[in-house]
This record gives structure tokens, C-alpha cells and sequence, in this order.
């Protein structure tokens, strides 16, 4: 995992962590059925998956799922990918 991925889940409440578990697991397998999951505008590739203010932006390839960013919902939370 990387730095920022574990920074930011460091500030998550453990109710967070627990939907952003959940959020993954259900990406991972594939099961999105009730997932408000949307493409990012301008990419084929990349993904951004929301439970209340939690927003996961993922990227997918071939080889699998990379995650870009896990955030709390802000005027910043698209700008970095």
C-alpha cells in the first residue's frame, strides 16, 4: 500500500474504514450492483467510487485494479488524478 493511500485512511473514522473495506471488496469481486460508481470525465481508465463523503478513485489495466486516492469529499478530491 502506498504512503498516501495509508495517510489517508489514517484520518478515516473506523466506520469509514470499515465502508471503504467494504467500497473495496465489492470493486475487487466485481459485485457493484448498489455501488454509486461513475467514469471520470476525459478518462477510459479511471473510476471514482463514492459511499457518503468517501470517494476511492481507481484506475483499471489489464493487469488489475491500482488505487489512486482514497478522500473525504472536497473542492480538491478530482484535481490530483
Amino acid at each position: 500500500m502506498t504512503d498516501k493511500i495509508q495517510k489517508s485512511l489514517d484520518v478515516l473514522s473506523e466506520k469509514e474504514k470499515e465502508a471503504v473495506k467494504n467500497l473495496l471488496i465489492k470493486i475487487k469481486t466485481g459485485r457493484l450492483l448498489g455501488v454509486d460508481l461513475k467514469k471520470l470525465k476525459g478518462r477510459e481508465d479511471i473510476y471514482r467510487a463514492r459511499k457518503g463523503k468517501i470517494r476511492i478513485i481507481y484506475r483499471t489495466s489489464a493487469k488489475g485494479i491500482y488505487l489512486l486516492a482514497i478522500e473525504r469529499r472536497s473542492e480538491n478530491t478530482y484535481l490530483s488524478t
